[in-house]
């Protein structure tokens, strides 16, 4: 059982930046993919990012790409995700998403093993 924590989230101005963070329980947390998904009221959960096992490749929903960056520390048994220039249409709650070994359909939340309570962020315009 992996347990999953996010934090980071808050109230921010368009156009400025947030860094969310999720620490996770257990210890060979190296062998998961991890993914950001978020989550707009009325809407269903959606991709954001996501990083392979061993961070050499990343992806990005197209509309998040070069504004949000994700990345995960392995000895810190973290995850992620800087977001800049944020937008109204950023407002939701985020979480994070561990799938042990990594799949191609990471934009998938049915690929995802274990999950995170979620944490606000709110644009203000």
């Amino acid at each position: 059982q992996v347990q999953l924590v996010e934090s980071g989230g808050g109230l921010v101005q368009a156009g400025g930046s947030v860094r969310l963070s999720c620490v996770a329980s257990k210890d060979s947390f190296s062998g998961y993919a991890l993914a950001w998904f978020r989550q707009a009221p009325g809407k269903e959960r959606a991709f954001v990012a996501a990083i392979t096992v061993d961070g050499t490749e990343k992806f990005y929903e197209d509309t998040v790409k070069g504004r949000f960056t994700v990345s995960r520390d392995n000895a810190k048994n973290t995850l992620y995700l800087e977001m800049n220039s944020l937008k109204s249409e950023d407002t939701a709650v985020y979480y994070c998403a561990a799938d042990f070994g990594g799949s191609l359909r990471y934009r998938s939340p049915e690929e995802y093993d274990y999950w995170g309570q979620g944490t606000q962020v709110t644009v203000s315009s």
